[in-house]
């Protein structure tokens, strides 16, 4: 290619010579002679300027394939690493294990462009089936929705999971070197023997469908939800507690369709909602509860549309409501209980369309201010 570049630059230069030369040939007289000398001179001019410029096409284009050698280098040596991490993830020894959360967490930092598929491949490895009880294995496993064969317990597994859980909050802390806040995370259907999210900054889509929270707690306190989802549909809390203590919703919303509490909890102790939604509708609370102690509504909604209260409760004690909503259109009470009590409010409804009353009771004792309510109340209501 550089041997063909000086070869036409030669070949051009020598043709302008000769056109010019010829030229001056018939304008040069005796009054006149160094017009020769001066064709010389705009010819070697020419002939250096198409040089340099052929000469710098020549660098660029070395310098292009150059950096495309680099690129599909560093690309094949990402790719080798990704091989190897997933690799060291399927191992039978939990410190490889270990060391394979490590190296896929690494190749993320590095790998831009395949950043999202890593995160993908650690949100899978909490996915597959677990059995957190030694003793429970010949029983049935919380595995099972993913398998028809219960998941045999590994030695240092529970280690493992919460290594991948705390790698993945350190990314999502608004102060990481390496952020992976713009990341969507699937845990659909996996089993949590407890973790810690707190802090964390969520900019995208995060999954719990399906989830199940049967024994330790999850916590996401003081974790920022002004722009990501947050779903819980179908997820199953016998047990575990889940607390969104001091977290913030402005404008992003957190869905528990249709999920089950028949003993575990869900809090939201402090949390503040201006904008954002929480969803309950179709949920099912058997024994389980839902806080909201002291939390503040500006704006945010929270619905339990169709929701079964058979002996689970919902308490609003001490909540703020200056524009928010409770919506409890259509829910059936039974057994369960509803708590306003000392809550204050100043703009905000509650609604109570349609809801059915068999035994379940909502109290609205000792409330500031006048919430506006649309529906009936049940006889049992002590406040309103």
């Amino acid at each position: 290619m550089g041997l063909l570049a000086l070869l036409l630059a030669l070949a051009v230069g020598y043709g302008i010579y000769e056109f010019l030369h010829s030229l001056a040939s018939k304008e040069a007289t005796p009054e006149n002679p160094v017009a020769a000398h001066e064709v010389i001179r705009t010819a070697l001019a020419t002939l250096t300027f198409a040089g340099a410029v052929l000469a710098g096409v020549y660098a660029y284009r070395k310098q292009r394939l150059a950096e495309g050698d680099a690129h599909r280098a560093d690309d094949k040596q990402l790719a080798e690493r990704f091989t190897t991490a997933a690799d060291q993830l399927g191992h039978d020894q939990a410190a490889v294990r270990l060391a394979g959360v490590y190296a896929m967490a690494r190749l993320a930092d590095d790998w831009i462009e395949q950043r999202q598929v890593c995160v993908d491949v650690l949100c899978a490895y909490l996915r597959m089936p677990y059995e957190p009880n030694p003793e429970a294995a010949s029983t049935a496993s919380v595995g099972e929705s993913l398998s028809s064969t219960p998941a045999a317990y590994k030695e240092g597994e529970r280690e493992v999971r919460l290594t991948i859980i705390r790698t993945i909050r350190s990314h999502l802390q608004p102060q990481a070197p390496t952020s992976w806040s713009a990341c969507n995370f699937d845990f659909t259907r996996a089993t949590f023997d407890g973790g810690y999210l707190q802090g964390s900054l969520f900019q995208g889509t995060v999954s719990f469908g399906g989830a199940e929270f049967s024994g330790r707690s999850f916590y996401f306190g003081g974790a920022d939800f002004s722009a990501g989802r947050v779903y819980f549909g179908g997820a199953n809390f016998s047990g575990g507690r889940v607390d969104f203590r001091g977290a913030k919703f402005s404008g992003a919303s957190v869905d528990f369709t249709g999920a089950k509490f028949s003993a575990g909890s869900v809090y939201f102790g402090g949390a503040e909602f201006s904008g954002g939604t929480v969803t309950f509708t179709g949920a099912k609370f058997s024994g389980g509860t839902v806080t909201f102690t002291g939390a503040k509504f500006s704006g945010g909604t929270v619905t339990f549309t169709g929701a079964e209260f058979s002996g689970g409760s919902v308490d609003f004690r001490g909540a703020k409501f200056s524009r928010g909503s409770v919506d409890f259109t259509g829910a059936k009470f039974s057994a369960g209980s509803v708590d306003f009590g000392r809550a204050k409010f100043s703009g905000g409804t509650v609604i109570f369309i349609d809801a059915v009353y068999s035994g379940g009771t909502v109290d609205f004792e000792d409330v500031t201010g006048a919430p506006q309510n649309w529906g009936p109340f049940p006889p049992t209501d002590s406040g309103g």
